[in-house]
């Protein structure tokens, strides 16, 4: 088997990085995923990171993720075993081996759970997931569009209680895995969606990793390079500037299991006179500038510091921060009338079509 990377310890910090950045705003605190992960290979050894046309047709593929307020998440710490009882429980019960763990959103926490996994199975992660970003519903996956049921899923809590879901559909996965993770305190660690190599090939989004990893490396060479950390960052993604301004108001509340809110920007610089909004469910869902919708999920919005470049969660949204906005596209999977169904801005109850800001 072709390895494309061994994933050491180190290089974890330029996959949260990158991850976070990916996320859209959401996914959890990529702090706590890097830890998390580094843990896990300094004890069980470095990850092999493959392609995904390495695995065989008839391979056993699994994702596994944290679910959850990422709110929630930065209090409440996993216990450190939570996502390895999953993954095993849900092999216990297909029956066979999983030969392959998979990334299941690239964003925050959970671009770098599934290296706790690969380290502490010796399984190799493939290179890819299945949103190329962040979404807060647990159907809101590529895998979904390709007929892959979430279920089976396994969810287990710090306090080591597990559940099995078995649903007639991904959409009452969510609903139910959410009441769930609700009751076990906020958040949870699954595993779910298995899929065969065949399936996987065609389902994710491919490269995923290898970006994050990219895009971190890209923001740490232009900061010890002096370089404008913003425009290294927006050339790599070939991403469009679309604010630049100070946070003057934040709403935010935990409502079933989500981070909901609203944060209000008044323009500096170049965009001074000029003000900027972004709704939030977990992820950026939808910027306005002026008052006119400019740009809705599912194409991507994320901040970045402006001074560092460091990307800012929906979570750690403050008063008086200066940030960059960017929107860049997302993946073509997410660009039919399936995609546009299930994750689009109506689906979050926004009165507004999707329309790609980047054929204007």
């Amino acid at each position: 088997m072709k390895i494309l990377r061994t994933i050491k310890a180190e290089d974890m910090e330029d996959i949260a990085t990158g991850g976070a950045i990916l996320g859209t705003g959401g996914g959890g605190d990529p702090y706590i995923g890097k830890l998390m992960a580094q843990q896990a290979i300094r004890q069980h050894g470095p990850v092999n990171l493959i392609d995904i046309d390495e695995l065989a047709d008839d391979a056993l593929v699994v994702p596994v993720a944290m679910m959850g307020a990422p709110t929630v998440m930065t209090e409440k710490l996993p216990q450190g075993d939570e996502l390895i009882n999953a993954f095993r429980a849900l092999e216990q019960l297909l029956g066979r081996k999983i030969d392959a763990v998979l990334c299941g959103e690239a964003g925050g926490v959970n671009s770098t759970t599934p290296f706790v996994v690969a380290a502490m199975t010796g399984l190799p992660l493939v290179d890819g997931d299945g949103m190329g970003r962040a979404y807060p519903e647990l159907q809101m996956v590529t895998f979904t569009m390709h007929g892959v049921s979430a279920t089976p899923m396994v969810l287990c809590d710090d306090k080591g209680n597990s559940l099995v879901l078995n649903t007639v559909s991904n959409a009452w996965t969510e609903r139910l895995a959410r009441a769930a993770t609700v009751e076990m305190g906020g958040s949870a660690l699954l595993a779910f969606y298995s899929m065969t190599g065949a399936v996987a090939k065609k389902a994710i989004v491919r490269g995923t990793l290898t970006l994050c990893a990219q895009l971190g490396e890209t923001l740490r060479r232009a900061k010890a390079g002096h370089v404008d950390p913003v425009n290294a960052v927006v050339d790599r993604l070939g991403a469009r500037v679309i604010f630049h301004g100070r946070i003057k108001d934040i709403e935010r509340r935990t409502v079933g299991g989500f981070a909901r809110g609203t944060a209000r920007f008044e323009g500096v610089e170049d965009w001074k006179g000029h003000s900027f909004k972004l709704d939030f469910q977990n992820e950026f869902l939808m910027a306005e500038r002026d008052g006119e919708i400019l740009v809705t999920t599912p194409d991507l919005i994320t901040v970045l510091e402006a001074e560092s470049g460091r990307p800012v969660t929906a979570d750690a949204l403050r008063y008086g921060l200066r940030l960059i906005a960017l929107a860049l596209p997302s993946n073509p999977q997410w660009q039919n009338p399936a995609g546009i169904a299930l994750v689009g801005p109506r689906y979050f109850g926004y009165d507004v079509d999707y329309r790609n800001y980047f054929e204007t």
